[in-house]
């Protein structure tokens, strides 16, 4: 499929979903209200209306920007750990085979529990949000390094040292591009989680970011507020990814292009 005409088809998506939307909130079957309450539901235009309104004053780009910093943190820490750590751990099986048990208890733990401790630990600044995007991030990337580096294949390797790679070399023309493809695929997923945890966080408590405008429209039942602040939250994910596109693009231009 072209791309012109996957992102039409994306977009035709987007718009009969948001076109259900505004026929339930204003069609109703019995002559009351409609399918969905505008009340509990809001309605397109009205959040299309307040993103518009929000976005064209200075108030909630502060918001903005104090959750892109955190996600960003959280995002780039988790990521760079994962891959050190991932790469240290696959490398070295001893290591893997002694602190298993103990990366798998770590990875079981509800990242909500650990959010007030977070809190407590670091204060309601913008540390307590890294530290738990930094947990949801981690995880992803470690066991997706961690495995597309064991899926190197034996007789590669072979034929690599036959050739008189040292392990340095192997490093760079073997083991890193094996692993790029799957650290790739966790990054794009890792986007989501680092917001997730940093909007988790200040929605739990905090003075600033995006998930602290959600939590204070959701406390005077500002529907369409709610549902606006996660409209800016889902255009801030989509912007994130393209820009790890691009990167993964650059960096596995030696691939092959798929069919």
């Amino acid at each position: 499929m072209r791309r012109a005409m996957l992102i039409l088809a994306q977009l035709c998506v987007g718009l009969c979903g948001l076109l259900v939307w505004h026929v339930c909130s204003h069609v109703s079957l019995s002559g009351a209200k409609p399918l969905l309450d505008p009340f509990f539901f809001s309605t397109p235009a009205a959040v299309l209306a307040r993103t518009a309104s929000d976005l064209m004053g200075t108030e909630i780009w502060q918001h903005i920007g104090v959750t892109l910093v955190e996600t960003v943190l959280a995002f780039a820490i988790g990521a760079g750990g994962g891959i050190l750590f991932g790469f240290a751990f696959a490398r070295r099986p001893w290591l893997s085979a002694v602190f298993d048990p103990y990366i798998q208890i770590a990875n079981a733990l509800p990242r909500v529990v650990l959010a007030p401790i977070f809190a407590l630990w670091f204060g309601l600044g913008i540390w307590s949000k890294v530290a738990l995007g930094f947990t949801l991030v981690f995880f992803v990337v470690f066991f997706n390094v961690y495995q597309g580096l064991r899926e190197v294949s034996p007789t590669v390797l072979a034929n690599a040292r036959m050739l008189g790679m040292n392990e340095r070399q192997l490093l760079r023309h073997v083991y890193w591009p094996s692993a790029l493809t799957w650290m790739f695929s966790s990054l794009h997923t890792s986007v989501g989680f680092a917001l997730v945890g940093a909007v988790v966080g200040e929605y739990l408590g905090s003075a600033a970011g995006l998930g602290y405008k959600i939590h204070e429209a959701e406390s005077v039942f500002d529907v369409t507020g709610v549902f606006s602040g996660m409209l800016v939250l889902a255009i801030f994910v989509v912007l994130i990814d393209l820009a790890v596109t691009a990167l993964e693009k650059r960096l596995l231009v030696w691939q092959p292009q798929r069919s």
